[in-house]
Protein backbone atom coordinates (compact mmCIF):
# COMPACT_ATOMS: atom_id res chain seq x y z
CA UNK A 1 0.00 0.00 0.00
CA UNK A 2 2.83 2.37 0.66
CA UNK A 3 4.30 2.19 -2.67
CA UNK A 4 0.98 2.74 -4.61
CA UNK A 5 0.69 5.96 -1.97
CA UNK A 6 3.78 7.54 -2.79
CA UNK A 7 4.04 6.73 -6.35
CA UNK A 8 -0.04 8.59 -6.84
CA UNK A 9 1.51 11.33 -4.79
CA UNK A 10 4.61 12.08 -6.14
CA UNK A 11 2.71 12.24 -9.60
CA UNK A 12 0.36 14.80 -8.22
CA UNK A 13 3.24 16.74 -7.26
CA UNK A 14 4.91 16.95 -10.26
CA UNK A 15 2.10 17.63 -12.43
CA UNK A 16 1.09 20.31 -10.08
CA UNK A 17 -2.49 18.96 -9.26
CA UNK A 18 -1.51 18.62 -5.56
CA UNK A 19 -2.89 21.35 -3.36
CA UNK A 20 0.10 23.01 -1.02
CA UNK A 21 -1.00 24.33 2.64
CA UNK A 22 1.71 26.40 4.65
CA UNK A 23 1.02 26.86 8.22
CA UNK A 24 2.91 30.08 9.53
CA UNK A 25 2.52 33.33 7.22
CA UNK A 26 5.52 35.18 8.35
CA UNK A 27 9.27 35.47 7.52
CA UNK A 28 9.68 31.75 6.19
CA UNK A 29 6.24 30.97 4.92
CA UNK A 30 5.01 33.66 3.37
CA UNK A 31 8.06 33.68 0.44
CA UNK A 32 7.60 29.81 0.55
CA UNK A 33 4.11 30.00 -0.28
CA UNK A 34 4.82 32.68 -3.09
CA UNK A 35 7.20 30.46 -4.65
CA UNK A 36 5.25 27.17 -5.00
CA UNK A 37 2.53 29.47 -6.37
CA UNK A 38 4.79 31.06 -8.68
CA UNK A 39 5.70 27.37 -9.59
CA UNK A 40 1.95 26.60 -10.40
CA UNK A 41 0.52 25.04 -7.36
CA UNK A 42 -2.32 26.37 -5.67
CA UNK A 43 -1.41 27.73 -2.19
CA UNK A 44 -3.06 27.79 0.64
CA UNK A 45 -1.69 29.85 3.74
CA UNK A 46 -2.93 29.10 7.06
CA UNK A 47 -1.84 31.57 10.14
CA UNK A 48 -4.20 32.37 13.12
CA UNK A 49 -3.35 36.06 12.58
CA UNK A 50 -6.65 37.45 11.07
CA UNK A 51 -4.86 40.55 10.19
CA UNK A 52 -2.26 39.10 7.90
CA UNK A 53 -4.84 36.70 6.54
CA UNK A 54 -6.78 39.76 5.85
CA UNK A 55 -4.13 41.61 3.64
CA UNK A 56 -3.03 39.03 2.13
CA UNK A 57 -6.37 38.15 0.42
CA UNK A 58 -6.25 41.46 -0.37
CA UNK A 59 -3.27 40.90 -2.26
CA UNK A 60 -0.99 42.80 -0.22
CA UNK A 61 2.22 41.69 1.14
CA UNK A 62 3.92 42.56 4.80
CA UNK A 63 6.75 40.82 4.19
CA UNK A 64 9.78 43.25 2.93
CA UNK A 65 11.44 40.82 0.76
CA UNK A 66 7.31 39.58 -0.42
CA UNK A 67 6.41 42.38 -3.55
CA UNK A 68 2.95 43.31 -3.21
CA UNK A 69 2.81 42.97 -7.07
CA UNK A 70 4.06 39.52 -6.70
CA UNK A 71 0.94 38.86 -4.37
CA UNK A 72 -1.19 40.72 -5.54
CA UNK A 73 -0.84 38.65 -9.25
CA UNK A 74 -1.33 35.20 -7.50
CA UNK A 75 -4.45 36.09 -5.56
CA UNK A 76 -6.09 37.20 -8.73
CA UNK A 77 -5.13 34.28 -10.46
CA UNK A 78 -6.60 32.22 -7.68
CA UNK A 79 -2.65 30.29 -7.07
CA UNK A 80 -2.66 32.01 -3.43
CA UNK A 81 -4.97 32.68 -0.91
CA UNK A 82 -5.05 32.81 2.86
CA UNK A 83 -7.28 31.42 5.91
CA UNK A 84 -7.78 30.98 9.80
CA UNK A 85 -9.00 28.05 9.21
CA UNK A 86 -7.28 24.45 9.81
CA UNK A 87 -9.97 22.40 8.60
CA UNK A 88 -8.91 23.44 4.73
CA UNK A 89 -6.15 20.76 5.59
CA UNK A 90 -9.05 17.95 4.68
CA UNK A 91 -8.13 18.55 1.19
CA UNK A 92 -4.22 19.50 0.65
CA UNK A 93 -1.82 16.95 -0.08
CA UNK A 94 1.56 18.57 0.97
CA UNK A 95 1.97 21.12 4.08
CA UNK A 96 4.89 22.96 5.32
CA UNK A 97 5.03 24.23 8.73
CA UNK A 98 6.66 27.29 9.40
CA UNK A 99 5.90 28.29 13.00
CA UNK A 100 8.47 30.67 15.23
CA UNK A 101 10.20 28.77 17.76
CA UNK A 102 11.60 31.27 20.20
CA UNK A 103 12.75 30.67 23.63
CA UNK A 104 11.39 31.43 26.72
CA UNK A 105 12.94 33.97 29.14
CA UNK A 106 14.36 31.16 31.27
CA UNK A 107 16.33 30.20 27.88
CA UNK A 108 14.29 26.77 27.28
CA UNK A 109 13.46 26.04 23.75
CA UNK A 110 9.50 27.53 23.51
CA UNK A 111 7.59 25.01 21.01
CA UNK A 112 4.21 25.62 21.78
CA UNK A 113 3.73 26.65 18.42
CA UNK A 114 4.93 23.18 16.58
CA UNK A 115 3.10 21.45 19.51
CA UNK A 116 -0.02 23.65 18.10
CA UNK A 117 0.71 23.64 14.67
CA UNK A 118 0.76 19.50 15.12
CA UNK A 119 -2.21 19.31 16.90
CA UNK A 120 -4.07 21.81 14.41
CA UNK A 121 -3.19 19.24 11.55
CA UNK A 122 -3.40 16.33 12.98
CA UNK A 123 -7.02 15.76 12.81
CA UNK A 124 -6.98 16.56 8.71
CA UNK A 125 -4.26 14.31 8.06
CA UNK A 126 -4.99 11.87 5.78
CA UNK A 127 -4.01 9.17 3.05
CA UNK A 128 -1.24 10.75 0.56
CA UNK A 129 0.08 13.56 2.11
CA UNK A 130 3.36 14.80 2.85
CA UNK A 131 4.21 17.32 6.07
CA UNK A 132 7.96 18.68 6.26
CA UNK A 133 8.97 20.56 8.97
CA UNK A 134 10.89 23.91 8.36
CA UNK A 135 10.50 25.25 12.26
CA UNK A 136 14.43 25.34 13.64
CA UNK A 137 14.56 23.25 16.50
CA UNK A 138 16.81 20.76 18.26
CA UNK A 139 17.50 17.29 17.09
CA UNK A 140 14.62 14.52 17.11
CA UNK A 141 11.78 17.12 17.08
CA UNK A 142 10.86 15.56 13.96
CA UNK A 143 10.18 12.17 15.12
CA UNK A 144 10.10 12.08 18.96
CA UNK A 145 7.49 15.33 19.14
CA UNK A 146 5.53 15.76 15.51
CA UNK A 147 5.12 12.02 14.66
CA UNK A 148 3.85 10.33 17.28
CA UNK A 149 0.99 12.66 17.30
CA UNK A 150 0.06 12.70 13.89
CA UNK A 151 -0.08 8.81 14.18
CA UNK A 152 -1.60 8.87 17.43
CA UNK A 153 -4.59 11.61 16.22
CA UNK A 154 -4.84 10.01 12.66
CA UNK A 155 -4.60 6.05 12.86
CA UNK A 156 -2.47 6.68 9.96
CA UNK A 157 1.38 5.26 9.61
CA UNK A 158 4.24 6.84 8.47
CA UNK A 159 5.67 5.91 5.34
CA UNK A 160 2.74 3.78 4.33
CA UNK A 161 -0.17 6.69 4.67
CA UNK A 162 1.53 9.78 4.73
CA UNK A 163 5.45 11.33 4.52
CA UNK A 164 6.93 13.62 6.94
CA UNK A 165 10.56 15.13 7.40
CA UNK A 166 12.33 17.87 8.07
CA UNK A 167 13.95 20.97 6.05
CA UNK A 168 15.71 24.03 7.32
CA UNK A 169 14.47 27.50 6.70
CA UNK A 170 17.79 29.47 5.23
CA UNK A 171 15.81 32.79 5.26
CA UNK A 172 18.06 35.90 5.39
CA UNK A 173 16.32 39.13 5.07
CA UNK A 174 17.01 41.49 2.75
CA UNK A 175 19.35 39.35 0.60
CA UNK A 176 18.66 39.95 -3.11
CA UNK A 177 21.41 37.24 -4.38
CA UNK A 178 20.30 34.15 -2.03
CA UNK A 179 16.84 33.90 -2.13
CA UNK A 180 13.97 30.83 -0.73
CA UNK A 181 13.95 29.99 -4.34
CA UNK A 182 18.08 29.50 -5.13
CA UNK A 183 19.78 28.34 -1.76
CA UNK A 184 19.95 24.96 -1.30
CA UNK A 185 17.60 23.42 0.49
CA UNK A 186 18.67 20.21 3.28
CA UNK A 187 15.63 17.98 3.46
CA UNK A 188 15.86 14.62 5.51
CA UNK A 189 12.89 12.89 6.30
CA UNK A 190 11.58 9.87 8.51
CA UNK A 191 12.56 7.70 5.84
CA UNK A 192 14.23 7.50 2.59
CA UNK A 193 10.68 7.23 1.24
CA UNK A 194 9.32 10.03 3.10
CA UNK A 195 12.60 11.91 1.72
CA UNK A 196 12.13 10.73 -1.90
CA UNK A 197 8.36 12.56 -2.21
CA UNK A 198 8.99 15.39 -0.04
CA UNK A 199 12.66 15.94 -2.45
CA UNK A 200 10.14 15.79 -5.56
CA UNK A 201 7.85 18.26 -3.90
CA UNK A 202 10.33 20.56 -3.39
CA UNK A 203 12.41 20.57 -6.70
CA UNK A 204 9.32 21.22 -8.26
CA UNK A 205 10.01 25.21 -7.00
CA UNK A 206 13.33 25.25 -5.68
CA UNK A 207 16.55 25.43 -7.65
CA UNK A 208 18.81 22.65 -5.48
CA UNK A 209 17.63 19.98 -3.04
CA UNK A 210 20.58 18.74 -0.38
CA UNK A 211 18.69 15.44 0.94
CA UNK A 212 19.99 13.60 3.85
CA UNK A 213 19.68 10.39 5.17
CA UNK A 214 17.35 11.25 8.28
CA UNK A 215 15.39 14.30 9.45
CA UNK A 216 17.72 14.57 12.46
CA UNK A 217 20.42 15.26 10.30
CA UNK A 218 18.66 17.85 8.72
CA UNK A 219 17.71 19.45 12.48
CA UNK A 220 21.63 19.54 13.48
CA UNK A 221 22.82 21.04 9.99
CA UNK A 222 20.30 23.97 10.43
CA UNK A 223 22.01 24.30 13.97
CA UNK A 224 25.63 23.80 12.48
CA UNK A 225 24.84 26.52 10.45
CA UNK A 226 24.25 29.10 13.32
CA UNK A 227 26.12 27.99 15.84
CA UNK A 228 28.93 28.50 13.37
CA UNK A 229 27.71 31.99 13.04
CA UNK A 230 26.96 32.64 16.86
CA UNK A 231 30.49 31.49 17.97
CA UNK A 232 32.55 33.25 15.80
CA UNK A 233 30.70 36.75 15.98
CA UNK A 234 31.05 35.85 20.27
CA UNK A 235 34.54 35.32 19.49
CA UNK A 236 35.19 38.74 17.99
CA UNK A 237 32.86 40.60 20.35
CA UNK A 238 35.36 39.57 22.94
CA UNK A 239 38.19 40.73 20.92
CA UNK A 240 36.31 43.82 20.98
CA UNK A 241 36.16 43.92 24.39
CA UNK A 242 40.05 42.97 24.54
CA UNK A 243 40.90 45.59 22.33
CA UNK A 244 38.90 47.91 24.37
CA UNK A 245 41.13 47.57 27.44
CA UNK A 246 44.51 47.20 25.40
CA UNK A 247 43.14 50.66 23.67
CA UNK A 248 43.65 48.69 20.29
CA UNK A 249 41.08 49.74 17.41
CA UNK A 250 39.29 46.23 16.75
CA UNK A 251 37.94 47.50 13.13
CA UNK A 252 41.85 47.82 12.02
CA UNK A 253 43.03 44.33 13.65
CA UNK A 254 40.09 42.73 11.62
CA UNK A 255 40.42 45.36 8.38
CA UNK A 256 44.74 43.96 8.77
CA UNK A 257 44.00 40.38 9.27
CA UNK A 258 40.72 40.26 6.78
CA UNK A 259 44.16 40.76 4.29
CA UNK A 260 44.61 37.06 4.54
CA UNK A 261 43.97 35.23 1.56
CA UNK A 262 43.46 31.90 3.33
CA UNK A 263 42.62 30.30 6.82
CA UNK A 264 40.13 33.46 7.46
CA UNK A 265 37.04 34.16 7.63
CA UNK A 266 35.71 37.67 8.51
CA UNK A 267 32.97 38.09 11.50
CA UNK A 268 32.48 41.88 13.11
CA UNK A 269 31.99 42.58 16.53
CA UNK A 270 28.76 44.38 17.10
CA UNK A 271 25.81 45.96 20.54
CA UNK A 272 24.44 42.45 20.21
CA UNK A 273 23.21 39.45 18.54
CA UNK A 274 19.85 39.42 16.25
CA UNK A 275 17.32 37.99 14.11
CA UNK A 276 15.25 34.64 14.54
CA UNK A 277 18.08 32.16 14.28
CA UNK A 278 21.97 32.93 15.35
CA UNK A 279 20.91 34.21 19.14
CA UNK A 280 18.63 31.29 19.64
CA UNK A 281 19.28 28.07 17.57
CA UNK A 282 22.13 27.49 19.10
CA UNK A 283 20.51 27.81 22.54
CA UNK A 284 18.50 24.60 21.88
CA UNK A 285 21.60 22.44 20.76
CA UNK A 286 22.69 23.66 24.21
CA UNK A 287 19.20 22.62 26.24
CA UNK A 288 19.28 18.98 24.56
CA UNK A 289 22.38 18.45 25.40
CA UNK A 290 21.70 19.16 28.94
CA UNK A 291 19.24 16.25 28.87
CA UNK A 292 22.38 14.00 27.58
CA UNK A 293 24.23 15.40 30.63
CA UNK A 294 26.48 17.08 28.15
CA UNK A 295 27.39 20.48 28.41
CA UNK A 296 28.11 22.23 24.73
CA UNK A 297 30.74 25.10 26.28
CA UNK A 298 31.56 26.78 22.82
CA UNK A 299 27.96 27.91 22.97
CA UNK A 300 27.79 28.61 26.57
CA UNK A 301 30.16 30.98 26.51
CA UNK A 302 29.94 32.36 22.94
CA UNK A 303 25.83 33.19 24.34
CA UNK A 304 27.52 34.77 27.46
CA UNK A 305 29.45 37.35 25.74
CA UNK A 306 27.11 37.78 23.07
CA UNK A 307 24.76 38.93 25.46
CA UNK A 308 26.84 41.20 27.62
CA UNK A 309 27.43 43.23 24.69
CA UNK A 310 24.66 45.48 25.07
CA UNK A 311 25.52 46.22 28.75
CA UNK A 312 28.78 46.88 27.12
CA UNK A 313 27.18 49.36 24.39
CA UNK A 314 25.26 51.48 27.34
CA UNK A 315 28.84 51.56 29.25
CA UNK A 316 30.37 53.20 26.29
CA UNK A 317 27.59 55.80 25.95
CA UNK A 318 27.90 56.57 29.76
CA UNK A 319 31.98 56.99 29.93
CA UNK A 320 31.49 59.06 26.49
CA UNK A 321 28.62 61.26 28.14
CA UNK A 322 30.96 61.53 31.32
CA UNK A 323 34.16 62.49 29.21
CA UNK A 324 31.37 65.29 28.01
CA UNK A 325 30.55 66.67 31.89
CA UNK A 326 27.42 64.93 31.44
CA UNK A 327 25.42 62.24 33.15
CA UNK A 328 23.64 59.58 31.40
CA UNK A 329 20.36 60.62 33.36
CA UNK A 330 18.43 63.49 32.21
CA UNK A 331 20.84 63.08 28.57
CA UNK A 332 19.13 63.22 25.54
CA UNK A 333 20.40 60.01 23.69
CA UNK A 334 19.03 59.23 20.10
CA UNK A 335 19.42 55.51 19.22
CA UNK A 336 19.92 54.80 15.17
CA UNK A 337 18.57 51.76 13.89
CA UNK A 338 16.31 49.60 15.35
CA UNK A 339 16.27 46.35 13.03
CA UNK A 340 18.61 43.86 14.23
CA UNK A 341 20.64 44.41 10.97
CA UNK A 342 20.88 46.83 8.24
CA UNK A 343 18.26 47.60 5.53
CA UNK A 344 15.72 45.38 6.84
CA UNK A 345 12.28 46.29 8.84
CA UNK A 346 13.10 42.67 11.56
CA UNK A 347 13.26 43.77 14.72
CA UNK A 348 13.46 40.19 16.18
CA UNK A 349 15.95 39.63 19.07
CA UNK A 350 17.63 42.77 18.25
CA UNK A 351 19.95 44.83 20.13
CA UNK A 352 18.51 47.52 20.13
CA UNK A 353 15.66 46.27 21.64
CA UNK A 354 18.32 45.91 25.43
CA UNK A 355 20.30 49.25 24.71
CA UNK A 356 16.86 51.54 24.61
CA UNK A 357 16.23 49.14 27.35
CA UNK A 358 19.05 49.89 29.64
CA UNK A 359 19.11 53.24 28.70
CA UNK A 360 15.55 53.94 29.62
CA UNK A 361 16.61 51.96 33.46
CA UNK A 362 19.46 54.72 33.74
CA UNK A 363 17.13 57.39 33.38
CA UNK A 364 18.27 58.87 29.60
CA UNK A 365 15.79 60.90 27.73
CA UNK A 366 15.70 58.31 24.63
CA UNK A 367 14.81 57.98 21.45
CA UNK A 368 14.93 56.16 17.92
CA UNK A 369 14.82 56.45 14.50
CA UNK A 370 14.33 53.68 12.11
CA UNK A 371 13.55 54.28 8.03
CA UNK A 372 12.23 50.69 8.18
CA UNK A 373 10.51 50.31 11.67
CA UNK A 374 8.18 53.27 12.70
CA UNK A 375 7.13 51.21 16.49
CA UNK A 376 8.84 49.75 18.69
CA UNK A 377 6.91 48.12 21.56
CA UNK A 378 9.34 46.22 24.08
CA UNK A 379 8.61 44.87 27.57
CA UNK A 380 6.52 47.67 29.45
CA UNK A 381 7.57 50.77 27.08
CA UNK A 382 6.80 51.65 23.41
CA UNK A 383 7.75 54.71 21.15
CA UNK A 384 7.59 55.88 17.65
CA UNK A 385 10.47 56.79 15.41
CA UNK A 386 11.41 60.61 15.72
CA UNK A 387 10.29 61.98 12.47
CA UNK A 388 13.01 64.27 11.64
CA UNK A 389 16.15 62.49 11.83
CA UNK A 390 18.72 64.88 11.59
CA UNK A 391 16.60 67.20 13.94
CA UNK A 392 16.73 64.82 16.42
CA UNK A 393 20.80 63.78 15.81
CA UNK A 394 21.24 68.11 16.45
CA UNK A 395 19.47 68.33 19.70
CA UNK A 396 20.97 64.33 20.77
CA UNK A 397 23.53 64.98 23.75
CA UNK A 398 24.67 61.42 21.91
CA UNK A 399 24.12 59.26 18.99
CA UNK A 400 24.49 55.83 19.25
CA UNK A 401 24.64 53.60 16.00
CA UNK A 402 23.19 50.56 16.46
CA UNK A 403 21.84 49.86 13.27
CA UNK A 404 24.35 50.99 10.00
CA UNK A 405 21.54 51.57 7.54
CA UNK A 406 22.43 52.55 4.48
CA UNK A 407 19.90 55.25 4.19
CA UNK A 408 21.59 57.39 7.03
CA UNK A 409 23.62 60.01 5.35
CA UNK A 410 26.70 59.50 7.82
CA UNK A 411 29.05 62.37 7.03
CA UNK A 412 26.02 64.77 7.58
CA UNK A 413 25.33 62.82 11.29
CA UNK A 414 28.87 63.54 11.99
CA UNK A 415 29.13 67.35 11.39
CA UNK A 416 25.70 67.81 13.18
CA UNK A 417 25.93 65.17 15.96
CA UNK A 418 27.34 66.43 19.32
CA UNK A 419 28.97 63.04 20.47
CA UNK A 420 28.45 59.97 18.19
CA UNK A 421 29.26 56.41 19.78
CA UNK A 422 29.53 53.49 16.55
CA UNK A 423 29.12 50.45 16.90
CA UNK A 424 28.65 48.98 13.95
CA UNK A 425 31.75 51.13 12.27
CA UNK A 426 29.12 52.82 10.42
CA UNK A 427 31.56 56.22 10.20
CA UNK A 428 34.27 54.43 8.52
CA UNK A 429 38.05 55.80 9.10
CA UNK A 430 36.21 59.33 9.41
CA UNK A 431 35.36 58.29 13.10
CA UNK A 432 39.06 56.85 13.99
CA UNK A 433 40.73 59.56 16.33
CA UNK A 434 37.83 62.21 15.28
CA UNK A 435 37.37 63.99 19.11
CA UNK A 436 33.77 63.09 19.06
CA UNK A 437 33.50 59.44 18.12
CA UNK A 438 33.48 56.76 20.34
CA UNK A 439 33.77 53.40 18.19
CA UNK A 440 33.41 49.60 19.49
Amino acid sequence: MGEAVKADLIRRLEDKTAVVAIMGLGYVGLPLAVVFANAGFKVIGIDPIQEKVDILNKGESYIQDVPTENVARLVKAGMLSATTDFAVLKDVDAVSICVPTPLRKTGDPDLSFIVSATESLAPYLHHGMVVVLESSTYPGTTREMVLPRLEEVSGLTVCEDFFLAFSPERVDPGREDWTTINTPKVLGGISNDCTDVAAVWYSQALEQIVPVSSAEVAEMAKLLENTFRMINIGMVNELALMCDRLDVDVWEVIDAAATKPFGFMRFNPGPGLGGHCIPIDPLYLSWKLKSLNYTARFIDLASEINTTMPRFTVGLVQNALNDHGKPVKGSRVLVLGAAYKPNVDDVRESPALDVIGLLRQKGADIAYHDPYIPHLSHDDWDMDSVPDVMRSVSEADCVVIVTNHRDYDYDAILEHAALIVDTRNALGRKGLNHPKVVRL
